[in-house]
């Protein structure tokens, strides 16, 4: 789909539907806003006064309405589109009108649509979350449906309608959104792809190939590469596959970059985890696919890391393994030792995920990574503590901690902050070995974060429990069902806004 930014008075705007943003009226009789829908209303002879005296629509946020044949408009069609309260409206709400607005008039075969943002919205940071938020609307998690009238439900433009002459809006914001969507929407399609399509070898493929695109450093340590470093707590969980393990390496460097900051991303990625010996229930394990979530979102980050160019060094890190179940896979009782020389109980094999990042976290220290953050579809228990809403946020740092939280509500992902005190060390004790891979009973989410804590050293360092966040099991308004490519948006701005 093209994006266009398009300075021109409403009437004169020849598009197949004319998105017009309105708000809830704080009180009856009272003057339409923005200006965008005044106008909108005054072109059309009242059209939308109307809507709102009858009751028909009251401008909630993503309530939408068609207008067919529109007198006074050039446009074949008008949507109007609710953005909820003028004073609880921001570019989270925004994005979220623009893939609605996308949606909706996709689903009616609309080919060309332009959104009107007036002068009191017509800002950068308005216009690139208007472009992200329509880019992410329109994809789609069907790429294996042979449906031949697919293409009759493709949109081929999104055109931004800015007023006539206005320069606070340039083709950068657009771009920017592109971008950042785009992004995001490989992200997505990687965690949408099969275990079967998407082996570890693959996804390093992938990331191969992205980064000779984008002009990245790749690197790929294979099985043997791991052994000579010592990593048995990845190998350990890679064992039970007949797919070979995969830790994909991808480096950004700036030509004249801030010295001394390294910025390691880290991403989990198991592209199917069966649970191993500690095997899952039958029920919902096809949507094991996701467990490689934190990983491509890692990749998707640096893709628009790459186009984007910030002012620091970022390096991506995602160890890629199969977790199955085979005459040679590891059992619950076994002890590895990690790269870090840490000696780990494996109490459940299905606790694969902390058991990969350890030695991937020890290995960007080494490479010389002064912050780290872990993006990982760890624990259910996240999703009982916070459901599906908020990713667990927990950190050794502070100040590193509400950086991040506070990036990640400025591009709508919110976290919520998590304990990660040394009393909960008490959860992880092994009569064994150094530390077991998992807790007791209760503060599963914390006891894994805790166990991550063992391997960061003294770096600033956060961990991002993406488990409840990572995949929609129902479709939104603005979103399709399926992966929702969370924590790009945060990554990429947390690089930028250095």
């Amino acid at each position: 789909m093209e994006t266009t930014l398009l300075s021109r008075a409403l009437d004169e705007v020849q598009v197949e539907t004319l998105v017009i943003p309105c708000f809830e009226r704080a009180a009856a009789g009272s003057a339409l806003e923005p200006d965008t829908t005044r106008a909108a209303d005054e072109r059309t002879g009242g059209l939308i006064s109307e809507l709102y005296t009858s009751g028909e629509f009251t401008g909630k946020l993503l309530e939408a309405t068609l207008l067919h044949r529109p007198t006074g408009m050039a446009a074949k069609r008008l949507l109007v589109i609710g953005c909820g309260k003028q004073e609880e409206f921001g570019t989270t709400e925004l994005r979220k009108v623009g893939g609605a607005a996308l949606r909706v008039m996709k689903g009616k075969s609309a080919r060309r649509i332009g959104f009107v943002l007036g002068s009191s919205l017509a800002t950068m940071e308005n216009t690139t979350a208007l472009v992200e938020g329509a880019l992410l609307g329109d994809f789609e998690p069907d790429q294996y449906k042979t449906d031949p009238k697919k293409a009759e439900k493709m949109v081929d433009e999104f055109t931004v309608v800015i007023p006539p002459g206005d320069g606070s809006v340039t083709r950068k914001a657009l771009e920017r959104g592109r971008v950042m969507a785009e992004a995001q929407n490989f992200t997505r399609a990687l965690v949408n792809e099969p275990a079967n399509r998407l082996t570890p070898m693959v996804m390093a493929d992938k990331a191969r190939q992205m980064a000779s695109e984008e002009g990245l450093e790749c690197e790929v340590l294979d099985r043997a590469r791991m052994e000579e470093l010592g990593m048995g707590a990845l190998l350990g969980v890679a064992i039970g596959s007949a797919e070979p393990p995969a830790l994909i390496i991808l480096r950004y460097r700036p030509p004249l970059g801030i010295s001394g900051v390294h910025l390691g991303l880290v991403g989990k990625g198991v592209t199917f985890d069966t649970g191993g010996v500690s095997i899952k229930p039958a029920d919902g394990m096809e949507k094991m696919k996701y467990d490689m979530a934190g990983g491509a979102a890692v990749l998707g980050a640096m893709k628009a890391i790459a186009q984007l160019k910030p002012s620091i060094s970022v390096t991506a890190y995602v160890p890629a393994v199969e977790n199955m179940v085979s005459s040679k896979a590891q059992r619950p009782g076994d002890i590895v030792k990690s790269m870090s020389g840490k000696t780990i109980e494996v109490l459940n094999t299905d606790a694969e995920g902390r058991l990969i990042l350890a030695d991937t976290l020890t290995y960007a220290i080494r490479e010389g990574c002064t912050h780290l953050v872990d993006a990982a579809t760890l624990t259910g228990a996240i999703v009982v503590a916070l459901g599906h809403f908020n990713i667990g946020a927990f950190s050794n740092n502070d100040a590193f901690l509400e950086k991040v939280r506070g990036i990640a509500k400025s591009q709508g992902e919110k976290m919520w902050p998590m304990p990660i005190d040394d009393e909960y060390k008490d959860y992880l004790k092994s009569a064994f070995a150094d530390l077991p891979n998992i807790g007791g009973r209760y503060g599963g989410a914390v006891s894994a974060a805790m166990f991550l804590k063992e391997f960061v050293e003294d770096k600033p360092w956060v961990h991002l429990d993406i488990a409840g966040t990572a995949w929609l099991d129902e479709g939104k308004p603005f979103l399709s069902k399926g992966p929702s490519g969370v924590a790009v948006r945060t990554f990429v701005s947390l690089a930028m806004q250095w």
